[in-house]
């Protein structure tokens, strides 16, 4: 029996994580966190029996100690809860569904604790890749994308010896270039002013997959991609230039890798989170996970776009946050992360998202290199920063 911990159970990547525990069977599940949704989490908790518990919000977990104290469950809180999730003694690898850069200290204690980490939180890598893959070489860590592009990349990647933690071949490095492929969302094709009278229903319809609704709008502004742009540059050891974009409306091609012989070798499948969950689950086994096949008799073509990046100027400010470093990508981040908030609480319109990533990122002063207090202040600096340019 595998014994898995999930930062973010009732979450979107946290939900299709159980969906696929609960077609196995043979994963022990030893703790589970949430925000605030505690009437799921109680549901979660009833069934796959964790002995641990963290809610962030205390009045939350409150209540959920009230009614769940039929169950011999311990409940922790805050950012101590999250930590002692991760670390837990009896877990072996730690998913980490969490949204936002609230996950960077859980997966560092995590790390530190020696488990392996399924990486569902961009966060992480944006902010704090210079110290979470260090780390993770040094205890020896594996370090499985969950992303379904990156779960792609490695998957690619394995018929070449590549170890994602340790960011280095068994042989001489032969990895070329990254082809980061990306749907393009709902509003593929369109012009700036087709962009300026999106509603926030609008963003949210995402043609191919079925995601959270942060994840959702950032996929419709490109931004998304940008993160997965910085983080990939973490993960498989290649500059941000080396990481090239492709619009591939489909979803068919999840992700390629070219090698300096010019041969690609490309993952492919139906676009079903699933399959990268169940694959960090059991790596480096597969095992048969039910749902829809590709049949290529069926499908005429695949068809491929430059990004527009002077449209979706998302993407184009995640390459500079790339190529910079530093507090940069935090900034990019934090940004786009209040921006979301506000676009998703009707309070800004959908073009103002890049708006204010662009002018967050011009006002910023980088520090490079920086410590967690660092990559923390310079989140705070940008809500401050965007609190006061919208008053």
């Amino acid at each position: 029996m595998k014994s898995v911990a999930i930062l973010g159970s009732t979450g979107s990547i946290g939900t299709q994580t159980l969906d696929v525990i609960r077609e196995n069977k043979d994963i022990n599940v030893t703790a589970l966190s949430a925000g605030s949704n505690i009437k799921l989490l109680e549901e979660q908790v009833r069934e796959f029996k964790p002995k641990l518990v963290a809610i962030y919000c205390s009045k939350s977990a409150n209540e959920f100690r009230f009614n769940t104290r039929d169950l011999d469950v311990e409940v922790s809180t805050g950012m101590e809860g999250l930590v002692q999730v991760a670390s837990a003694t009896d877990t072996s690898l730690l998913v980490t569904a969490i949204v936002g850069m609230i996950g960077i200290v859980p997966t560092i204690e995590a790390i530190k604790a020696g488990k392996d980490i399924a990486l569902a939180n961009k966060e992480t890598l944006v902010t704090a890749g210079h110290i979470i893959m260090p780390l993770a070489r040094e205890k020896n860590v594996n370090i499985i994308p969950v992303d379904s592009e990156h779960s792609a990349i490695f998957q690619a990647l394995q018929g070449t010896f590549y170890n994602v933690s340790k960011s280095s071949f068994n042989t001489d490095n032969p990895l070329s270039k990254i082809l980061l492929t990306a749907s393009g969302g709902p509003f593929l094709g369109k012009t700036v002013e087709e962009l300026t009278s999106v509603s926030v229903e609008d963003a949210l319809k995402h043609p191919n997959w079925v995601m959270g609704q942060k994840i959702t709008i950032d996929s419709s502004t490109m931004v998304n991609k940008g993160l997965e742009v910085i983080e990939a540059r973490w993960l498989f050891d290649l500059p941000v230039d080396k990481i090239q974009v492709v619009i591939q409306p489909k979803s068919i091609i999840h992700s390629m890798v070219e090698f300096v012989d010019g041969a690609i070798i490309a993952q492919l499948g139906a676009p079903d989170m699933k399959q990268p969950i169940q694959y960090a689950l059991y790596y480096p086994n597969r095992r048969y996970l039910p749902g829809e096949r590709l049949d290529f008799s069926k499908i005429k073509e695949i068809t491929f776009e430059k990004p527009d990046m002077e449209t979706f100027k998302g993407l184009m400010l995640a390459y500079e946050a790339g190529k910079v470093g530093g507090t940069l990508p935090t900034v990019y981040n934090a940004a786009n992360e209040l921006a979301v908030k506000l676009f998703l609480d009707k309070k800004i319109g959908y073009l103002q998202i890049g708006e204010i990533i662009n002018e967050s990122m011009k006002a910023h002063t980088v520090k490079s290199d920086p410590t967690i207090e660092e990559i923390l202040d310079a989140e705070a600096w940008t809500y401050d920063f965007i609190d006061a340019a919208l008053r």
